[in-house]
């Protein structure tokens, strides 16, 4: 049963979906998510389950300048959420001081429910894992590094 507070909060994401033209916006609130989407309704108000602590340690160095300049760095190919294991529970996929090689899959980034491996560019040493599993991540952001 939504909540007339919630039917408040989802009218107003379906005038911003309207307004900026976007199909889809998510908005999570304590222990309720509301998403609201184009193309048939899908609404829904749900209890947020917190997911456990990445498996691996995540890794960043501050006192460099830009990663994504690093040859090793493995950088995302879209927006979307991070994944470090292949399902919830499960080890992961590498972790820091693993060996790699060249297209071996090192994450999955879940983009509009489609779940797209990212693979190793390169073979080498897994130095550093700069995201934690089911971070939302951006185009071009370095999910790990590969010496």
């Amino acid at each position: 049963m939504v909540k007339k507070s919630d039917s408040e909060k989802i009218r107003e994401l379906a005038d911003l979906l309207n307004e900026t033209g976007l199909s889809e916006i998510e908005i999570e609130s304590g222990d309720t998510r509301i998403r609201v989407a184009r193309g048939g309704v899908s609404v829904s108000a749900t209890p947020v389950v917190q997911a456990a602590a990445p498996a691996s340690p995540v890794t960043k160095d501050d006192t460099s300048a830009d990663l994504s300049a690093n040859p090793g760095a493995l950088k995302s190919p879209m927006v979307g959420t991070a994944y470090i294991a292949p399902e919830p529970g499960a080890q992961p996929f590498c972790k820091v001081g693993d060996q790699v090689s060249e297209g071996q899959t090192l994450f999955i980034v879940e983009a509009m429910k489609t779940m797209n491996p990212i693979t190793a560019h390169k073979s080498g040493k897994i130095d550093q894992i700069l995201v934690a599993n089911a971070q939302a991540v951006e185009f071009g952001e370095v999910l790990a590094i590969i010496s």
